[in-house]
C-alpha cells in the first residue's frame, strides 16, 4: 500500500507536518512513513578534506577537524532519531496505527525520489529549519522538491488546523482537467465543500470547462461551487480563498497558463512565504 510521507526536520513546522499528515492518513486510510534525511552536505558520514593541503606540522589540526565533522554528523543523527520517536508518539495520538519511521543520510530530493514509487501524498513544512520569527523563509530545496517529485504535496503552515474546505484553482488545460481525475479518485476531500476556481475573462466556454470539471468530480459527495474571477492569478485566488473562507488550496503543476506562472515564476516565493494555510501541489 502507499504511504503518506511526512518530512520531519527541526523546524517549528514540524509539529503540523505530523498532524496534516496524520488527518491525511486517516481520511486516505493510508499507513504513515515519518521520514528524517540528514543533509550529506552538512553532516558528511565521512569528512573529506582531501584539498586542504599544505598544513606540514599542523597536519594534527587536519584530524582534529575530521574528528569534529565525524562528532557533529554522530549527534545530528542521534538528534534525528529523537525527532523520528517524538513524531511517531504524535500521529499514534493521533490515532495513526500503521507508522513506519525511516532515517537517510542523502540529499532530501534524492531521497524523496527514491521513496516515490512507495509515496502516495509527500506532506513537508512551508518553513525550513533556519526560519525564524524575524526572517521567515521558505525551505531552501522546496522548489526542487517540487519539480522533482512527481506525487501530490501538501506544504503546510507552522500551525495545525483541522481542514473543513477547499478550493482548486482550475485554468481548463488538459493538466488541470488531469489534476480534478486525481482529486476524483482520492477520498482526502471527500464529503468536503469544494470550490472550483478561474481566474480570467467570464465566458460561457470557461463556465463549460468548470461544469465539466465539477461533474467529474461527483463521486466525492461534495458540495461543489463553480467561480470565475477577473484579475491577476495571486490575488485573485487569495481573495477568493480569504473571503470564503476556504482551508485548503490546490494547485495543479506546471500547466500552460498564467497559474503555471503562478506557481514557479517570481511569484512563488511571495506566494509560499505569505501562505497561513495548507497549500496541495497535484503532480
Amino acid at each position: 500500500m502507499l504511504n503518506v510521507v511526512a518530512c520531519i526536520d527541526g523546524s517549528r513546522a514540524a509539529p503540523a507536518v505530523c498532524d496534516y499528515a496524520a488527518w491525511a492518513g486517516r481520511h486516505m486510510e493510508a499507513p504513515l512513513l515519518l521520514l528524517h534525511v540528514l543533509d550529506q552536505e552538512r553532516y558528511p558520514a565521512e569528512p573529506d578534506l582531501a584539498g586542504s593541503i599544505g598544513l606540514g606540522s599542523r597536519e594534527h589540526l587536519l584530524d582534529e577537524l575530521a574528528e569534529l565533522d565525524r562528532k557533529r554528523a554522530k549527534l545530528a543523527l542521534e538528534h534525528g532519531h529523537h525527532l523520528l520517536d517524538e513524531a511517531e508518539q504524535r500521529v499514534k495520538q493521533a490515532g495513526i496505527t500503521d507508522v513506519t519511521k525511516r532515517q537517510r543520510h542523502d540529499e532530501l530530493t534524492e531521497s524523496l525520489l527514491a521513496l516515490e514509487s512507495k509515496t502516495r501524498l509527500l506532506v513537508m513544512g512551508l518553513h525550513g529549519e533556519s526560519s525564524s520569527d524575524r526572517d521567515i523563509h521558505i525551505g531552501s530545496q522546496l522548489e526542487t522538491v517540487i519539480r522533482s517529485v512527481h506525487r501530490p504535496i501538501l506544504l503546510v503552515p507552522d500551525e495545525y488546523a483541522e481542514p473543513k474546505s477547499a478550493m482548486l484553482a482550475f485554468d481548463g488545460s488538459a493538466t488541470a482537467f488531469k489534476g480534478v481525475e486525481l482529486l476524483a479518485g482520492s477520498p482526502v476531500l471527500r464529503g468536503m465543500p469544494l470550490h472550483l476556481v478561474m481566474v480570467g475573462p467570464d465566458t460561457s466556454d470557461r463556465w463549460e470547462q468548470l461544469k465539466k470539471a465539477g461533474s467529474m468530480l461527483a463521486g466525492l459527495e461534495s458540495e461543489i461551487t463553480l467561480a470565475i474571477r477577473a484579475g491577476d492569478v495571486e490575488p485573485a485566488l487569495h481573495q477568493y480563498q480569504e473571503d470564503q473562507d476556504i482551508d485548503i488550496l490546490v494547485m495543479g503543476a506546471y500547466g500552460h497558463s498564467r497559474i503555471r506562472q503562478f506557481l514557479v515564476g517570481s511569484t512563488t516565493t511571495t506566494m509560499l512565504k505569505t501562505a497561513q494555510k495548507p497549500l496541495v501541489i497535484l503532480r
